[in-house]
């Protein structure tokens, strides 16, 4: 088996990691905020607690923590053998199945960082993704959704200029491609391994930012296990609770709030599920017994709707179900506790940190009309207009904030973190939010060219670039209009470079789509137009292409 070459050495100028400035960081010690264990030390304390406890179960496993522990123990050791060092990023691009949380606590305890990827995302952002975060293994499945996911990394490996190891994870014989790593054969002698220190980065979250330039997010066991921690303490996270991840495990929603990492933290199972279809995850509700899960608003519709028609799976189990992601309806947020039997718990908040929940004492009224509040009383939140500076009590503005689990700054990208940090640190969310008089959160929009699709975010820019590389088109406009089932969707206006010979625009999706996007990013709708409407200095005005589409629709 080879081992791993040095990873590319990176310029002294490119900060991997900004701190928090000493006096905050000794504050949130000072007060226990940050108590200083590591997620490995999360899942030992765990095991030794509870070992014949159920920690994961999906379509088909269910491991104890001692299961999971061994298993653990053995990847970690098997990785190491590879050559995966302390420090070194791999990336993860697997479905919901327990290899994943198994992968993710073997890095944690060799001590390399994960780079948590989706099973949507395709050769441009695992490309990039590898280029920027400079991975030395891409840890994936053979085929997944009828997708070949192996020779889609064994491209991604071909297409770095650092070597880069292929790690397949396979059920059937023979799904290991030539170049690639068994991920079965990763079984070493268990062996001790230098412990985390708690203030260092543990893992590589992905933003769903409005560049089209990957940006990676930093965070430290300290910071993210205060936001788990604070999670369960709020969503009354407990031994007894099953918590069903539903949502791509990767995404920050299912992995902390609370999420999987908080049934860990609690000593509470993870189940997982390949489809958040309400035919597979309702089976898997009542096979597990599933007391807690976490949709984004068009899933919640979806299985509102199914339980509002009947269905023959037993889904009494569930306790709470958050909604989050994006904006819930108000008229749909209504409906989620009757439909599914379980008390609506809405959450708001970005994987770069600020997390805020509606409470269980709330009245339904701000349950269904509000995103909550700040889960933590050291979050510091402002709502400024566009120079910085604050607003009037309850109107509209530009969210920002800082705190105990908000990052400081991105990955190895000071362009982004120009854009995205003011100079005293505070974190701009790209929300556009009101509080009102009891200090909950109500979100309005977003401030940037960033669409927000049924809870996944779509750069305009990103898909704008793609549409100017086909040579039909001269120009185009990427815009998000409300859409009751996704929230936003995604709509293209084009302007042909011949006039005389406008591009079909099912060519035109087809085109972004073999580009190497994920799914959600082609756009739903494409427009070829004569020319762009303009603002009064000469830009493209999108509020008037978005009432264009919204004056077709209703023309429809």
């Amino acid at each position: 088996m080879s081992s791993m070459t040095t990873e590319p050495e990176m310029s002294d100028t490119e900060a991997s990691f900004t701190p928090w400035p000493a006096e905050l960081a000794e504050r949130y010690r000072r007060e226990g905020l940050w108590a200083g264990r590591t997620f490995d030390d999360v899942l030992r304390d765990t095991v030794a607690a509870r070992p014949e406890h159920t920690a994961v179960v999906d379509a088909h496993r269910q491991w104890t923590y001692r299961d999971l522990d061994g298993k653990v123990d053995a990847l970690a050791a098997g990785l190491a053998d590879l050559g995966v060092t302390p420090g070194q990023r791999v990336m993860i691009q697997l479905p919901n199945r327990a290899e994943y949380i198994q992968t993710v606590f073997a890095l944690f305890r060799l001590g390399a960082l994960p780079v948590f990827c989706l099973p949507a995302h395709r050769s441009a952002e695992l490309t990039a993704l590898a280029k920027s975060s400079a991975a030395v293994a891409l840890v994936t499945v053979d085929e997944h959704e009828k997708f070949d996911h192996a020779s889609l990394a064994l491209d991604v490996a071909g297409a770095v200029e650092h070597d880069m190891q292929v790690i397949v994870l396979s059920d059937s014989a023979g799904g290991i491609p030539d170049g690639a790593v068994d991920f079965g054969s990763l079984r070493g002698a268990p062996r001790e391994f230098a412990r985390a220190e708690p203030s260092s980065v543990a893992f590589l979250q992905l933003s769903g930012g409005s560049t089209g330039v990957p940006k990676l997010i930093p965070r430290t066991h300290d910071d993210y296990l205060y936001s788990v921690v604070r999670s369960n303490e709020i969503c009354e996270v407990t031994p007894d609770t099953v918590y069903l991840a539903a949502l791509p495990a990767a995404h920050n929603f299912p992995m902390s709030s609370p999420g999987i990492l908080g049934a860990v933290v609690a000593g509470g199972t993870v189940a997982l599920t390949l489809s958040p279809a309400p035919s597979v995850a309702f089976a898997m509700i009542e096979k597990a017994r599933v007391t807690m899960t976490g949709l984004v608003p068009p899933l919640a519709r979806l299985w509102t709707e199914t339980a509002e028609q009947g269905t023959d799976f037993d889904v009494s189990s569930l306790v709470t179900v958050l909604v989050g992601g994006a904006r819930c309806p108000d008229e749909l947020a209504a409906r989620v506790e009757p439909a599914l039997g379980a008390r609506l718990q809405q959450v708001f908040g970005m994987a770069e940190g600020l997390v805020c929940y509606t409470r269980f004492d709330d009245p339904m009224g701000i349950v269904t009309t509000t995103q909550g509040r700040p889960m933590s009383p050291f979050d510091e939140v402002r709502v400024v207009d566009d120079h910085g500076d604050d607003v009037p009590a309850g109107a509209e503005g530009n969210l920002i904030t800082q705190g105990p689990y908000t990052i400081r700054g991105y990955y190895r990208n000071a362009g982004a973190n120009a854009r995205s940090f003011t100079a005293d640190g505070w974190y701009r969310t790209g929300d556009v939010v009101r509080f009102d008089d009891a200090g909950n959160i109500i979100v309005c929009g977003r401030a940037v060219d960033h669409i927000n699709r049924g809870g996944e975010k779509v750069s305009a820019e990103e898909v704008e670039e793609q549409l100017l590389a086909h040579p039909a088109v001269r120009d185009a406009v990427v815009v998000g209009v409300p859409d009751p089932y996704l929230g936003n969707r995604t709509c293209a206006f084009v302007l042909a470079a011949d006039p005389a010979a406008p591009p079909r625009t099912g060519t035109i999706r087809k085109f972004v789509r073999e580009r190497g996007l994920a799914a959600w990013k082609v756009p739903d709708v494409v427009t070829v137009l004569d020319e762009f409407p303009e603002t009064g200095v000469g830009k493209t005005s999108r509020k008037d292409l978005r009432t264009l589409l919204t004056a077709n629709a209703e023309n429809a």
